[in-house]
């Protein structure tokens, strides 16, 4: 059996290489200069290419660019560079760009504390733009979540041409701990669907409006119109009511429709329990050990671990709810997921937020005691 020990900064790093990721561009900021520093320095030797920018807006720029001329890019930063990311995140979004972005998490807001733990940007990263349209949002669980979902963001991002956010913390990325590398089941690699036709390139056309467009790099043999403008299908500029909603409509239903595709949740439900204890990011493997704790006790207590925080993973939440009394849901910020999980609660059901603000994480017996599980 291979082991690992290492940080979350370096599984990673490593993942996205496994990938395929073969350009990054970023700004060293806290918590996430680790993984600018390895990336830089792994990508070069690799044959990838690796550019620190003088910015953040230009640092997720340059991998637009790098992106839409075939590269599989990355960028990391934390909460004061993703709201800088925010416009170029809109243009990734109009323009279909495939693109993973990395935001670890930090206090906040404004500079906050840079090198003080949290998960405050959890409803931020979902409508990261003006227009109201869907985001993936992916949020390690562990170490070796690290590992199986950055590749699962490349892979998301790919096939559906958009960006995807993975979401991450800095207790997580800068904590080391022995990875059974060899247990990890890796997503197969996929990559971008290229256009192949003799005819003519349409750069947005599709089909129905769940089709995600075929691509073909700047700089090929046909014209590639990229724009951030309101376009047809052809990638010119439109006013017409009729082609904008098509677009529209398109961009959201292009996540929406693939959401079992997006889709990755861990369930570990007890029958006859009426407690669900619901967990993502940092606070998983916390809530893994009060769960263990209240079965020890003789009581019934229920698991969900969401690793794909947006779309909200419907289905599997309203069937994990059957029977539940009573929703607990650990946070390192004002209870921002709770907030989405409200609209799917039956009459009855109760929700417990236990949140924590000061920079300081969460204790499994806190967890217990909050969530009056013992």
């Amino acid at each position: 059996m291979a082991y690992a020990f290492m940080d979350g900064a370096e599984a990673l790093a490593r993942a996205a290489l496994l990938a395929g990721c073969d350009f990054y561009a970023g700004y060293p900021i806290s918590p996430a200069t680790k993984i600018h520093l390895l990336l830089m320095d792994a990508l070069p030797s690799s044959g990838g290419i690796a550019i620190q920018g003088e910015d953040e807006i230009a640092s997720i720029s340059i991998c637009i660019g790098a992106a839409m001329t075939g590269r599989k890019a990355l960028t990391a930063t934390s909460g004061p560079g993703i709201s800088l990311y925010s416009e170029s995140i809109g243009l990734a979004i109009m323009g279909e760009v495939p693109l993973v972005i990395v935001d670890v998490q930090r206090m906040g807001p404004a500079t906050g504390g840079a090198t003080t733990g949290a998960e405050g940007d959890v409803q931020f990263v979902r409508w990261p733009t003006s227009g109201g349209l869907p985001m993936i949002v992916l949020a390690p669980a562990g170490l070796a979540s690290m590992l199986s979902l950055t590749v699962h963001a490349f892979n998301l991002s790919e096939t559906l041409r958009t960006p995807v956010i993975l979401l991450t913390s800095k207790q997580m990325v800068l904590s080391k701990q022995t990875v059974a590398t060899d247990e990890v089941a890796l997503p197969k690699i996929r990559n971008r669907h290229y256009f192949s036709d003799p005819g003519e390139y349409v750069p947005y056309g599709v089909d129905k409006p769940s089709d995600i467009p075929p691509f073909l790099p700047m700089g090929a043999s046909q014209p590639v119109r990229f724009t951030g403008s309101m376009h047809d299908a052809r990638g010119y500029l439109t006013k017409d009511p009729e082609k904008a909603e098509q677009k529209l409509r398109h961009l959201q239903q292009k996540i929406t429709a693939h959401a079992e595709q997006i889709e990755s949740v861990t369930l570990d439900l007890q029958k006859g329990a009426k407690t669900l204890l619901l967990a993502y990011g940092v606070n998983a493997p916390l809530c893994e050990a009060a769960v263990q704790r209240v079965r020890q006790k003789g009581k019934r207590c229920s698991l969900m671990i969401i690793e794909s925080l947006f779309p909200v993973p419907e289905k599997r939440l309203q069937s994990a709810l059957q029977g539940i009394r009573t929703v607990i849901v650990p946070e390192l910020n004002i209870g921002l997921y709770a907030e989405s999980l409200k609209p799917l609660l039956a009459p009855g059901q109760k929700l417990i937020p236990i949140t924590r603000v000061d920079g300081e994480p969460l204790s499994v017996n806190a967890i217990l005691r909050e969530g009056h599980l013992l």
